[in-house]
């Protein structure tokens, strides 16, 4: 492994902090105009979030030098929504898959919305938000929750992880993305990515490089159970 020189790293850490320092001065005044926003149609509140989460990769790219490469764009079908089933490494897939699925509705767990300025932001999108307190009945939300979505157009957005795992490691998946295709009678796409590579889950530092993203196949759910899908998606990943 290549050694990096003490002038080395003083850049990374000069870049990140910039970096980082921008973004949350961007993400703070950015918040005003969403709550402003909460007035205008769903559409045009989501095109503005994924403007946002746009220019941040940009910043990114500029700054860290950090940019990605995409295969499989061609596997999102234009007439058909379903599951998108991602790896979770870092918090970039969280600004990169939205700009990629239509008007995508991520799962997550209600706590996020009360965070000050970032969550006043993610409640723009109409996430399904789930209470985890009431476990008997979250799948029941996501079921519920989920198949409105999918009605309605949007991708629903999983992370079977659960959490961001670090790169090169594999989490516990869980079936909730799966039953829900199922229950919806939707097909489920799998993502794969090495984001955490360059953007690690705790790691201040923003590593150079260029990050590999690969959307995978249309993955039809009808007539197989949850673990069945569940292994399928991880083994494609």
């Amino acid at each position: 492994m290549k050694k990096i020189s003490f002038l080395e790293k003083t850049n990374l850490f000069i870049r990140s902090l910039i970096f980082t320092t921008v973004i949350a001065t961007a993400i703070t005044i950015f918040s005003f105009f969403c709550v402003l926003a909460k007035v205008l149609p769903f559409r045009y509140r989501y095109t503005m979030i994924v403007w946002f989460t746009a220019w941040v990769l940009q910043v990114l790219k500029y700054i860290c030098r950090i940019n990605y490469h995409v295969q499989g764009l061609e596997n999102i079908p234009e007439n058909r929504t379903g599951v998108v089933l991602s790896k979770h490494q870092s918090t970039w897939e969280t600004f990169y898959l939205p700009t990629v699925f239509h008007q995508a509705a991520i799962i997550l767990k209600k706590e996020l919305l009360w965070v000050p300025f970032f969550g006043w932001g993610l409640a723009n999108v109409e996430p399904i938000a789930i209470d985890r307190k009431k476990k008997s009945s979250a799948m029941e939300q996501i079921i519920k929750k989920g198949k409105a979505c999918l009605q309605a157009g949007r991708w629903i957005l999983v992370f079977p992880e659960g959490t961001r795992i670090p790169y090169g490691k594999v989490g516990q998946y869980k079936a909730g993305g799966a039953r829900l295709a199922i229950a919806a009678e939707a097909p489920i796409i799998p993502v794969a990515h090495n984001a955490g590579k360059f953007w690690s889950k705790r790691g201040f530092i923003k590593k150079p490089g260029t990050i590999q993203v690969v959307i995978g196949p249309l993955i039809e759910t009808k007539n197989k159970t949850p673990d069945q899908v569940m292994t399928e998606v991880k083994t494609w990943i």
